[in-house]
């Protein structure tokens, strides 16, 4: 007889682990199925060991400018890679440890192995092909394993993987991916980063911060081509000041591999081709969903461009499966992922007034120096969508706390519908705003106007200050620029 489950989930990442343990909360009896690690590439080699690289960086950046702070510090700070590195994994080890009590306090089986869907309510789980690697991440104790399960409720979050371009695959020695550049094991001493997502443009300011030389080479107009084109100005601006070469509206035209070292023809929009010759190219040109090998095209399961089709609950055209985070789509984002898990189990299980997802809503971060993060339209977008606005700016070098803490480069612009005074945009650059933006999202789900912005009091001296005066600048009001 197959072990019987109300909800099995495929995938443990972010979106996976959170949607187990809200089934858990609401009295489902739930498994989750992992070929790998637990925590997915998240937790193990995508946002939280890269904010531990980063953050050895920024210290590092700081060290090195101790001067400005009135400091003195004996010759110059350097880095250790291997133990930058080990930091970082540390960091990674200590949460997939905690995924794993995680599971076991909320009486969810982890089952070990690769899912195949075989018919509807159905999975087969083998032996993984991809074992944990790591002595850090081992497989947890206890676990089920290979076998057949079934369910009334499938839910697949397989995540994603690094997209490779035809003539440029990654060779995990010469053209890295976020693997390789996640746990160098010597620094480069010259990088060519091809595209400047987040991912991108992330380990281009870590290695930058190293003192590798690095090139950035991108084939739209302007780096981190979602964001709002103003900000994205003010952030090249800064991280070319830090000394990164930027390439917009250029390719990689092929890449010619020596002993030891790569050349890059990179083409630019006039035809005209620069060879560069560095230590290694990352390859940051995005991610695919992983929907290969599980038993989609037999069940009938719409896909599209590489993902699976899911409406605003997480729904598939296949009653009883479902889909959540990046193998369901772009914004390929953590928070989206964990999101979209809860309203597709909370939708599961009937609770009243459960909304459908709304993107228009998701916040994103880069953690780049200086960071940058958004949410809703861009100015842009805006008027391509003929909303008549009113747009408020406010730059950090007008703000106190900006500048006692040596960090005044930088804007806050908030978007408003002038009919309505409805936010409809909010964009950052600047220390920290990965941290400023949440105050704007909350804003947008309560359907603030700029009327309640503008009664809400900010603490003082602080960085939110400038959202306010961002708002009281829209409708010419700023009381500090």
């Amino acid at each position: 007889m197959a072990d019987s489950y109300d909800v099995l989930i495929i995938g443990s990442g972010p979106g996976g682990y959170v949607t187990a343990i809200r089934a858990a909360q609401l009295g489902f009896k739930t498994a989750i199925v992992e070929r790998e690690h637990l925590g997915g590439i998240c937790l193990n080699w995508g946002c939280i060991p890269t904010k531990a690289l980063l953050r050895s960086a920024e210290i590092l950046d700081h060290a090195n400018h101790a001067k400005s702070y009135g400091l003195t510090l004996e010759g110059r700070i350097t880095a250790d890679v291997k133990d930058v590195v080990a930091r970082s994994r540390g960091v990674s080890a200590r949460l997939n440890a905690g995924v794993g009590f995680l599971m076991k306090k909320n009486k969810i089986d982890v089952i070990w192995g690769e899912a195949k869907l075989t018919k509807p309510g159905e999975v087969v789980v083998a032996k993984s092909s991809k074992p944990a690697v790591e002595p850090q991440h081992p497989a947890p104790k206890g676990v089920k394993g290979e076998g057949t399960y079934t369910a009334k409720h499938i839910i697949v979050a397989t995540g994603a993987r690094p997209r490779a371009l035809p003539g440029i695959e990654p060779d995990g020695k010469l053209i890295w991916t976020y693997f390789e550049a996640m746990k160098p094991d010597f620094m480069p001493k010259s990088l060519v980063v091809m595209g400047s997502g987040a991912i991108g443009i992330e380990f281009a300011s870590f290695y930058r911060s190293m003192g590798v030389d690095v090139t950035v080479v991108e084939v739209m107009p302007q780096v981190m081509p979602v964001e709002d084109a103003e900000i994205s100005a003010i952030a090249r601006k800064a991280l070319e000041k830090r000394g990164l070469k930027i390439m917009t509206e250029a390719k990689v035209a092929k890449v010619v591999k020596g002993a030891n070292s790569i050349t890059a023809h990179v083409e630019t929009k006039d035809g005209k081709v620069t060879e560069i010759t560095a230590d290694r190219l990352i390859s940051a040109v995005g991610v695919q969903g992983n929907i290969e090998n599980l038993g989609l095209e037999a069940l009938g399961v719409k896909t599209d461009r590489g993902c699976v089709v899911i409406d605003g609950y997480g729904r598939t055209n296949v009653p009883g499966l479902y889909a959540i985070g990046d193998v369901a789509g772009p914004p390929m984002l953590a928070h989206k992922a964990e999101h979209e898990g809860v309203i597709c189990i909370e939708k599961i299980a009937g609770l009243p007034n459960v909304h459908p997802m709304d993107k228009g809503k998701i916040p994103g971060c880069t953690y780049c120096n200086p960071q940058v993060a958004s949410v809703g339209l861009t100015e842009a977008k805006a008027k391509e969508l003929g909303r008549e606005i009113r747009v408020g700016r406010f730059s950090f070098g007008a703000n106190g706390k900006a500048i006692a803490l040596g960090e005044d480069n930088g804007l806050i612009k908030t978007i408003f519908d002038k009919k309505t005074g409805e936010l409809i945009g909010a964009h950052m650059v600047g220390t920290e705003v990965t941290e400023l933006i949440q105050g704007f999202v909350v804003a947008m789900n309560l359907e603030t106007t700029e009327e309640d912005l503008m009664h809400t009091i900010f603490p003082h001296p602080t960085l939110s200050e400038m959202m306010k005066e961002s708002v009281l600048d829209a409708y010419g009001r700023a009381l500090n620029a």
